[in-house]
């Protein structure tokens, strides 16, 4: 609608009449405009029939019936009356329009389900060392002397060249023995950290939603026939 204001009006012929000043609805959709003749009021033309040809609107009128239609001040952008209305429709010899009536209608609603994901924490992993004593049983060879008496008679032959003396005499031996010594040893035997996998799984979900229904009580004698 913005459009219109401005452009060149022409009568049915060509011929210009002036320029669109303002434009007036009804029903929403344009139906008049006041034309810029000069100076003074500003006749009003129907826009019902009127097209536009090469950025002019040219009405179904020729330019006398134009000026001589009811018009309006300049600058006068107020609804129009019934009365103002009435006098167009009867100046123009035209047939009022009906406004459209407007079907009631109920209009049908249902809940869809929206299913989603949400982060939220679900416990903490903690990864603790301790330290565990624990009883370890096991062997080790240990080496001692055993000490026997070793005895060798003397031959006959041996004899003349042992010296028999009599008197007391002692021999010592030095006895080694091997006894089990436990040390510790501290070394590393594996590296253990925290680690974790994201696992997608479905889970199922019941719920409940709603919807309206629509149900429609006609008489059998108004009910169409299909």
């Amino acid at each position: 609608m913005r459009s219109l204001y401005g452009q060149d009006v022409q009568d049915q012929s060509g011929a210009k009449i002036g320029k669109v000043r303002q434009v007036w609805a009804t029903a929403g959709y344009p139906a008049w405009v006041s034309v810029q003749t000069g100076g003074g009021p500003e006749p009003m033309a129907p826009l019902g029939n009127a097209q536009m040809q090469q950025g002019k609107l040219m009405v179904a009128y020729d330019k006398a019936t134009v000026h001589s239609a009811p018009s309006v001040e300049p600058g006068n952008d107020k609804p129009l009356s019934a009365e103002q209305t009435a006098q167009l429709y009867a100046h123009y010899r035209m047939q009022p329009q009906q406004a459209p009536q407007a079907r009631e209608e109920l209009i049908r609603s249902e809940e869809r389900l929206r299913v989603g994901t949400e982060s939220q924490p679900a416990g903490k992993a903690v990864l603790r060392k301790n330290v565990v004593t624990e009883n370890v049983h096991t062997t080790v060879p240990v080496e001692h002397d055993e000490v026997f008496v070793e005895r060798e008679p003397i031959t006959a032959e041996e004899a003349g060249r042992v010296r028999a003396e009599m008197g007391e005499a002692q021999q010592e031996m030095q006895l080694r023995a091997e006894h089990p010594v436990v040390a510790k040893d501290r070394v590393p035997v594996e590296r253990v950290r925290l680690a974790k996998n994201e696992v997608v799984e479905d889970q199922p979900i019941d719920e409940q939603v709603s919807h309206e229904e629509v149900q429609a009580n006609i008489p059998e004698s108004s009910r169409r026939q299909r």
